[in-house]
């Protein structure tokens, strides 16, 4: 990040985030801390391995 209140610094992790948060957090409702980053750590795992990308015109990664 180069500067206080540059948009463009922050967009891509907004972005991935954003993702993580509806396809996993919001559905999965993660009543511990420990729960949570269990699940997390399972997302980022599918997140990297198997979800299909919309820039890889949507070919598992």
């Amino acid at each position: 990040m180069h500067s206080k209140g540059r948009a463009l610094d922050n967009i891509y992790i907004e972005r991935v985030w954003q993702t993580v948060k509806y396809e996993n957090i919001y559905l999965n409702n993660y009543e511990t801390l420990k729960k949570l980053r269990n699940g997390l750590s399972n997302y980022f795992e599918f997140y990297k391995k198997k979800r299909f990308h919309q820039s890889l015109n949507y070919i598992m990664a």
